[in-house]
């Protein structure tokens, strides 16, 4: 994936050379702003208000059930 147009945000983790990051591509449409992507060269693209609701669910716990009892 070419990211030279990215703007990089956020690396989740740090021990592989391919792990999860969330970038801002501002040149893009704006409901495909964000782009997500995973260890598996996968990506999600969404809306900076889809991303606000995702933040506000993942600090109200919606996702706290998920991580209930993993290591």
């Amino acid at each position: 994936m070419d990211r030279t147009h990215l703007r990089h945000i956020a690396r989740f983790c740090d021990k592989c050379a391919n792990c999860p990051e969330v970038y801002v591509d501002d040149n893009a449409e704006p409901e495909r702003r964000v782009v997500i992507t995973d260890d598996f060269g996968q990506r999600i693209q969404m809306s900076i208000d889809q991303l606000r609701d995702l933040v506000r669910d993942v600090r109200a716990g919606v996702l706290d059930q998920v991580l209930a009892g993993t290591a």
